[in-house]
């Protein structure tokens, strides 16, 4: 897969066109969302040409009070077909083990296997996608930056971002013209620091 020639192609096309694009390869598809800020978009644009696709929810457990209100909603709304996967550890055990360790502590790694990393790779292992969308965005973070709207995961997964090159400002935009909610009170106990890379995009 020539990926520079395929970016080239698909800078200038809509996301509902990039969406397409990656349903025209014919593979085994699934996007991922853990309901964050802007992620009605993405789950929007890909069951809007594909209302079957599987969504796979890596809930921590941790997720506010308005985000789990704002997923219910978008779940409805959408009529997605989410699979849920939750960490094999109760927050409460957790808690009474280890709470939430500061980036500095070794218990962090541990923590963050335990609530995101491990329910992620037993979501994919489960499922064996082949194209994966994802939400990742060119200013999120300097790693973001240097993928681009197509890539390949470590596993050899087609990552498909239909959104990389938007701007809050055109997701706002976006979300507006397609009457989308969003939901910014979301909270993320891996990340002690605002721009960390999340893991799951190596």
């Amino acid at each position: 897969m020539n990926l520079e020639k395929i970016n080239s192609t698909l800078r200038n096309l809509s996301p509902k066109e990039i969406v397409e694009w990656a349903f025209s390869l014919q593979k085994k598809t699934v996007v991922t969302t853990n309901f964050r800020p802007y992620e009605a978009a993405i789950l929007y644009a890909v069951t809007s040409v594909n209302p079957d696709t599987t969504v796979i929810w890596c809930d921590t457990g941790y997720n506010t009070l308005n985000t789990y209100k704002h997923a219910e909603e978008v779940i409805k709304m959408l009529n997605l077909n989410v699979d849920l996967f939750v960490p094999k550890q109760t927050v409460a055990s957790r808690n009474a083990i280890m709470g939430i360790p500061e980036i500095t502590d070794p218990n962090h790694a541990i923590f963050t296997d335990q609530v995101k990393l491990e329910p992620f790779t037993r979501a994919m292992k489960e499922h064996q996608p082949e194209v994966w969308f994802t939400n990742l965005r060119k200013e999120q973070t300097e790693f973001r930056n240097s993928i681009d709207i197509v890539s390949m995961s470590k596993e050899g997964i087609i990552k498909v971002s239909p959104f990389y090159y938007y701007s809050d400002t055109e997701m706002d935009q976006y979300l507006d013209e397609n009457k989308l909610p969003n939901e910014f009170k979301y909270y993320d106990p891996t990340k002690v620091l605002e721009n960390r890379e999340c893991g799951l995009h190596g």
